[in-house]
């Protein structure tokens, strides 16, 4: 499932296309959508704006398109001419917005409702939601007051860093880099930390996404690569040495989900 920094790029690249220009076509694959389709020609969009996980594509009518591409799902660019209605080997259209240059279409998600103000205040997944681990005024300071909150600080950190009530965002490849960078296990909980370990984990939770957003995940660096581009320490990386201190790492499985760590430097 792509996490918070995928759903964020995939954002910008969407605005970059499509923003503030008037939709020329609009198809929903749902049937409870058609009605909407009439509504929002000559509308622009406003602005996409991520939730964690959660893309809302506002238009300037007031309503919004709210949309979660949980495991298959996935936005496209093409120009308005490209046809695009049928399915092809691996997925189904189910979104396309296109205005007179460009269009955009939704493959294969089925989370997706149009929303007004009203209903988009009482949304079941983003009443539950916290806040957007890329939101650039979450400080560290919040996320150790957070994890240190009475909700929170018993949990394990194997299931708590996949919790979007937690952190919206967050997910299986950044929480193996986040307690690695934090020299901390799954089986850790907030309420058993130090302060020196609380401090690095909340600096872990806020700058690994965000790196992870400005420069693209993989998991070795090219041969064209000069220190810029976001790279994983230990996910996907089993039977590899730690680069900080040379232990194999391992793999497990933690809250049902793969997890890659250190033995030696993770205690």
């Amino acid at each position: 499932m792509p996490e918070g920094p995928e759903i964020r790029r995939a954002a910008d690249q969407l605005a970059a296309a499509i923003q503030d220009d008037p939709l020329e076509e609009v198809w929903f694959a749902f049937p409870e959508l058609k009605t909407y389709e009439p509504e929002l020609i000559g509308c622009r969009i406003t602005e996409f704006e991520t939730r964690g996980k959660a893309l809302l594509t506002h238009f300037s009518n007031g309503l919004t398109l709210y949309s979660h591409n949980q495991l298959y799902g996935v936005w496209r660019i093409s120009r308005p001419q490209a046809a695009t209605r049928a399915k092809d080997a691996k997925r189904t259209l189910r979104v396309r917005l296109a205005t007179r240059k460009q269009a955009i279409q939704l493959y294969s998600a089925s989370d997706i409702s149009l929303l007004n103000a009203e209903t988009l205040a009482s949304h079941p997944f983003l009443q539950r939601v916290g806040p957007d681990v890329l939101d650039p005024t979450l400080s560290v300071e919040a996320v150790k007051a957070r994890l240190l909150s009475t909700r929170f600080r018993r949990r394990q950190f194997s299931g708590l860093l996949l919790d979007q009530a937690f952190l919206a965002g967050l997910g299986n490849y950044l929480r193996a880099e986040i307690l690695w960078q934090a020299k901390l296990l799954p089986q850790h909980r907030a309420a058993d930390l130090d302060e020196t370990q609380l401090s690095a984990l909340s600096v872990a939770l806020l700058s690994i996404p965000q790196c992870s957003y400005r420069t693209r995940g993989q998991k070795h660096p090219g041969p064209d690569h000069h220190g810029a581009q976001f790279r994983f320490r230990v996910f996907h990386r089993a039977g590899e040495p730690c680069e900080r201190c040379g232990t194999r790492i391992e793999k497990s499985l933690q809250s049902s989900r793969p997890f890659f760590f250190c033995p030696g430097c993770q205690r």
